[in-house]
């Protein structure tokens, strides 16, 4: 059927990610796959969601857990095959949901093929397809840059006396989006995967695509103390986030915008506000969702995040659209920064504010970091920069089910150990619980999904009192207003008209009576003014 809503689905609709290692295994080798993933959709059809998105399921050593790509156009086998694949995309379909991939763009793993060849020899056609720089006069390093994971940013090649730069693991060697035949194979990429039914990519680390032509040093960074991971030693000015991106976004964009309907790009760029809007592209030719990540970094207090709030909706370019993010891969879960006794206030807050949401697995229910013995630490950040807390494997846990072996996960041993409390706060206990963070989830986004206003309505005014944070949402004939309490005391009542009514709230202790609101501790409401 035609879809004549003015709105694109990823404007109205809310994207789940999944990390597929991790959300449930169907061959007992205590690794989540796509089967897994298939037995598993009724869950997400229920949920509410509208899209999911898979972290990277391309063929990898898996140095860095699939974000080091040997193969750009085939599924790994811990994951199952193309075909599986296929059959997921149909399987989604069937249930209203659209399917999204992750690109890694900026670099490929040591075994690609591509850096293979690359690396034979200096004359090889492809040695221009990644970074090569002869060494420093002392034989070092061509400059100071350092790797995401800790260490220099440059290997030396022993074969060929070079130098390549990567700006993560030496295991994964940047592409040199310099060379139009790279940017020529990644857009064959893309057209494989669009192909094949996928509605878009969130795409890896956009801003490192280019770095500076020069290779200036970083110049030291002042707030730099002793004790802080020494990869914030330096400023990263020359590495990341350089102009020449945006010419590369409007390329991967027309082959989004080819597809009928035009597919969706999302952008991963850990960048100030308004560095990040240059992201949409200039005349809104770039990534339609540049993700906005500084709901993970902003203070949880209710001044704070009105803050963030005007200065994103101020900065939005015309016609651009809006995004939140709560949780993902890499940050610590939402319950473990802000206290599970927020939680529900957050997910409040996520699914109401104007914008596309992302949903990280397990948010639905609660789930906190879990604690990795040394022994067990898979993540290569944790291992090359150990002591600093930066490891991932916490966030990255098995998905618990039910209150069987291994919480519903798998039937072997689970590749991280689950959460300590997977017997109570799994998949089928909450269901169970009407009072649950699933139920709650799964009644903001059937509200969200009922409600224009919601979905892509515009706001009122957005204010902050104490503990309070409130904000209207609102389309011709229908006005919502959103009160968050992210305090743990009861707030000051709000004054509120006769004839509204509470259509949803987090708890049983929110009460409107007489013109009068009050939010119980830890809870919002949504009220119809």
């Amino acid at each position: 059927m035609k879809d004549n809503s003015p709105y694109a689905w990823w404007q109205r609709g809310v994207v789940y990610q999944i990390y597929p290692r991790s959300f449930q295994d169907s061959n007992g080798d205590g690794v989540g796959d796509l089967r897994g993933i298939i037995a598993r959709l009724d869950h997400l059809a229920d949920l509410g969601i509208d899209a999911i998105w898979l972290s990277p399921i391309y063929p990898s050593p898996m140095a860095d857990f699939g974000y080091d790509v040997s193969n750009y156009v085939d599924i790994d086998p811990r994951f199952g095959t193309l075909a599986d694949f296929d059959a997921l995309v149909a399987a989604a379909s069937n249930r209203g949901l659209k399917v999204i991939l992750d690109l890694v763009p900026n670099h490929t793993s040591d075994r690609h093929p591509w850096f293979v060849e690359s690396r034979s020899n200096r004359t090889n056609p492809k040695r221009d397809w990644y970074i090569w720089r002869d060494p420093a006069p002392n034989g070092g390093p061509p400059n100071n840059w350092l790797a995401e994971f800790g260490g220099p940013a440059w290997t030396r090649d022993p074969a060929t006396g070079q130098f390549y730069y990567h700006a993560y693991l030496a295991a994964q060697p940047d592409l040199n989006w310099r060379n139009p035949a790279v940017a020529d194979a990644i857009h064959n990429v893309m057209r494989f995967w669009f192909d094949r039914g996928v509605a878009g990519f969130r795409i890896d680390t956009i801003h490192h695509l280019f770095e500076d032509e020069g290779l200036h040093d970083n110049p030291p960074n002042p707030d730099f103390t002793p004790g802080n991971p020494p990869t914030e030693a330096l400023l990263r000015q020359y590495q990341v986030d350089r102009p020449e991106t945006h010419a590369a976004l409007v390329g991967l964009r027309k082959v989004a915008d080819s597809y009928d309907p035009p597919r969706v790009l999302i952008g991963e760029a850990y960048l100030p506000l308004k560095a990040l809007m240059a992201y949409y592209g200039a005349d809104g030719n770039g990534l339609q969702l540049p993700f906005n990540f500084h709901l993970l970094r902003t203070p949880w207090n209710a001044q704070a995040i009105a803050e963030v709030v005007r200065d994103y909706e101020s900065l939005l370019p015309p016609g651009a659209w809006p995004n939140w993010v709560l949780g993902n891969h890499d940050r610590a879960r939402l319950a473990s920064r802000i206290g599970i006794a927020q939680a529900p206030v957050a997910a409040m807050l996520l699914l109401t504010l104007r914008g596309t949401p992302t949903i990280y697995y397990g948010e639905e229910l609660g789930l906190s970091d879990v604690a990795i013995p040394p022994e067990l630490v898979q993540d290569p950040w944790e291992k090359q920069v150990p002591g600093h807390g930066l490891g991932r494997d916490p966030v990255r846990t098995p998905m618990p089910w039910d209150d069987g072996r291994n919480a519903g996960f798998t039937m072997g041993t689970p590749w991280l150990p689950l959460n300590t409390d997977a017997l109570t706060r799994n998949v089928a206990a909450q269901r169970a619980d009407a009072q649950s963070m699933l139920r709650l989830y799964r009644r903001l986004l059937a509200l969200r999904r009922a409600e224009p206003a919601l979905a892509i309505g515009d706001y009122g005014e957005i204010e902050s009192a104490g503990d309070v944070l409130s904000y209207e949402r609102r389309v011709p004939g229908r006005r919502l207003r959103i009160c968050l309490n992210l305090g743990s005391h009861a707030a000051p009542s709000i004054s509120a008209p006769s004839h509204a009514q509470i259509v949803l709230s987090t708890g049983p202790g929110t009460v409107l009576a007489g013109g009068q609101l009050t939010l119980a501790p830890h809870e919002g409401a949504i009220v119809v003014v």
